[in-house]
């Protein structure tokens, strides 16, 4: 080992023991909803049944002095709450199945039509293009309660309140992928173009088979940000929909009360696989996504 790498050794084991820590406490509540999940209703009243308590009926001195057994380990590992959640209580699985029918929909047309807009910010300049992109841009950095009383107005008037498609429609033309898209396809090399054009390719078949294929790790990172920005949305279906049977999941897990501490625990587990799942198929196309910021190789 050389004098160089024997000192940069202790910087990095001091990053690295750092990242461990920090990856533990971001883990921790993961791993706790989901072992929670695997104990038997009485285990976790022994665990957490007292500080559940004094939040509903006693004062806040009460609720201060409690502790909480933390546990990770369950002392008998119990389906009991799966069972509960997955057969005795059909509303669960109804919400998680609103939540899919209202996520999959925005994600895959959020993305087509992301995908469109950007190419034709890319191939085509002027004062109208600068001044639609700069559009796109104001409405980006907004935050979604600005612009929630807009949507529900619109809403109200094309008469579509209170059905899916006062969530979907608002959630398809978000500006968000749009701008992602634009820059990265901006970063395609102009002489690849050329090339095509030079070839006799049109501008569908420039779109299809060149942008769209050099834009894959774009797509999957933008799918991936947008699915999960959609998954755990509250304020458009609290807003939009009247109707608690077209709710999704995100909104009916705040209305579990404190009794159903259980089934909290193995509804958040179901809650947060599709996304875990996503993330693991696609995380490298999400890093490189993201961090792709030179160019197209």
């Amino acid at each position: 080992m050389t004098r160089k790498k024997r000192k940069g050794l202790p910087g990095m084991v001091v990053r690295t023991v750092l990242a461990l820590i920090f990856a533990i406490f971001f883990l921790m509540p993961i791993v706790l909803t989901i072992t929670n999940s695997l104990m038997s209703a009485t285990e976790i009243s022994a665990n957490y049944g007292k500080i559940f308590d004094s939040v509903n009926g006693a004062g806040s001195d009460a609720y201060v002095g409690e502790k909480v057994n933390l546990k990770f380990i369950p002392d008998m590992v119990s389906f009991e709450q799966y069972w509960n959640v997955l057969l005795k209580s059909p509303e669960y699985l109804l919400k998680f199945w609103n939540s899919v029918i209202y996520v999959v929909p925005i994600t895959l047309f959020q993305l087509m039509i992301a995908a469109l807009a950007a190419y034709s910010f890319t191939r085509y300049s002027g004062k109208v293009k600068a001044v639609l992109f700069f559009t796109y841009i104001i409405l980006m950095l907004m935050p979604y309660q600005v612009t929630l009383v807009p949507n529900y107005m619109v809403s109200k008037w094309l008469h579509i309140l209170n059905t899916r498609w006062s969530v979907w429609l608002p959630g398809i033309m978000s500006p968000f992928s749009v701008y992602l898209l634009t820059k990265f396809m901006k970063r395609i090399p102009q002489a690849t173009i050329e090339a095509a054009k030079i070839d006799g390719a049109g501008d569908w078949r420039i779109f299809w088979n060149i942008c769209l294929p050099l834009c894959k790790g774009a797509l999957f990172s933008v799918g991936i940000l947008v699915f999960v920005d959609y998954w755990n949305m509250v304020e458009q279906p609290l807003v939009l929909l009247a109707d608690s049977d077209l709710h999704p999941l995100s909104i009916f897990l705040s209305k579990i009360n404190t009794g159903e501490t259980g089934l909290a625990f193995a509804v958040a587990t179901i809650y947060m696989i599709p996304n875990l799942l996503l993330f693991f198929y696609g995380e490298d196309y999400l890093v490189e996504g993201i961090s792709s910021q030179s160019g197209l190789k």
